[in-house]
């Protein structure tokens, strides 16, 4: 993982003076955002792909057509709703002068001599939520750990982790376990590509053999293992040794196999990490990447986060040490 351990979010950019899109980069540089560029001929192909966004930056008036980037800004809004979207005007800075349903479609205001007045919405719809440095540092860690022990002559890859709102489902395979303790509740997540993978299984790079890949359950078991790895190293490291209270509330979980959507019932952003795995002896086997989202939609207390301390009985009740 990268050695900056800022998280970061990438928003779409849809805006094509020059003059604005120096401004926006600059902006984003100095506030943990990573701007991608994209032409409104190929939006909507972006919004429907696997690309994890943060938000959207979007000119009122594109080229010489006044407030065609207003109505694709509502249009974005009615199919990405929980996607933050910030309009950047010619001259004024309010909204006052939008009907309600505008207004709301908005979560920014901004021309280029105010775009820093954004900084404060940014952290309120974006970066809402603190992540303790030592939290995501440690996820990365005992990520890094189980999937090395899962694969045979892969490199394993984190990139920097950044928070994410949208709520698209990337691949075929998809597991998912509650995380609970004292100081939060919530899922973890695993997502990746059944091709990849099939192909790892077929090199002998897993702990299968390549006849048992033909089955897509064995192949859904790798993905399962190294969830339960992940789960119990959080649990050994972060959970307080004593019951979560019970009777605690839940909200029901939706997923939309056709959109490959998935809602938590929360406008919270969620915490990802994207894992890349290459072959080492061969680079001509294309990287197997997996997405790690973490969502606390049911509890988050930042403010308790605390770590275990890795006693000698600790160590060897979770399996790390054993007695000779």
């Amino acid at each position: 993982m990268s050695d900056d351990k800022s998280l970061v979010s990438k928003v779409l950019v849809l805006d094509n003076s020059a003059e604005s899109r120096r401004h926006i980069r600059a902006f984003c540089e100095s506030n943990n955002l990573k701007a991608l560029k994209v032409l409104e001929g190929n939006l909507l192909s972006v919004l429907r792909s696997n690309v994890d966004l943060g938000g959207i930056m979007i000119a009122e008036d594109l080229g010489e057509r006044r407030g065609e980037g207003l109505q694709i800004g509502l249009q974005i809004h009615r199919i990405r709703p929980e996607l933050p979207i910030f309009l950047r005007r010619e001259s004024k800075t309010t909204a006052d002068d939008l009907n309600a349903f505008e207004r709301e479609a908005f979560a920014g205001i901004y021309t280029n001599d105010t775009i820093d007045t954004l900084r404060e919405v940014i952290e309120t719809s974006i970066f809402s939520l603190v992540y303790p440095p030592k939290l995501v540092r440690g996820i990365a860690e005992m990520t890094q750990a189980s999937l090395e022990s899962q694969f045979k002559g892969l490199s394993v890859q984190i990139d920097t982790p950044y928070i994410v709102r949208d709520r698209l489902i990337f691949g075929e395979i998809f597991t998912l376990i509650p995380i609970e303790s004292d100081w939060c509740r919530g899922y973890m997540t695993l997502q990746a590509e059944e091709g990849p993978l099939l192909t790892l299984v077929k090199a002998n790079k897993t702990h299968i053999t390549s006849v048992e890949g033909d089955d897509f359950r064995n192949l859904n078991g790798i993905l399962g293992e190294i969830t339960n790895l992940i789960w119990g190293a959080f649990k050994n490291r972060y959970s307080a040794f004593k019951p979560v209270q019970t009777h605690l509330a839940q909200v029901p979980i939706v997923i939309n196999h056709m959109h490959r959507y998935i809602s938590f019932g929360s406008i919270n952003p969620q915490l990802c990490f994207k894992c890349v795995l290459t072959d080492r002896d061969n680079p001509a086997v294309p990287p197997f990447v997996i997405y790690q989202r973490f969502v606390f939609n049911l509890n988050w207390s930042p403010e308790d986060f605390h770590e275990n301390d890795q006693s000698l009985d600790t160590l060897v009740a979770s399996g790390e040490l054993e007695l000779f």
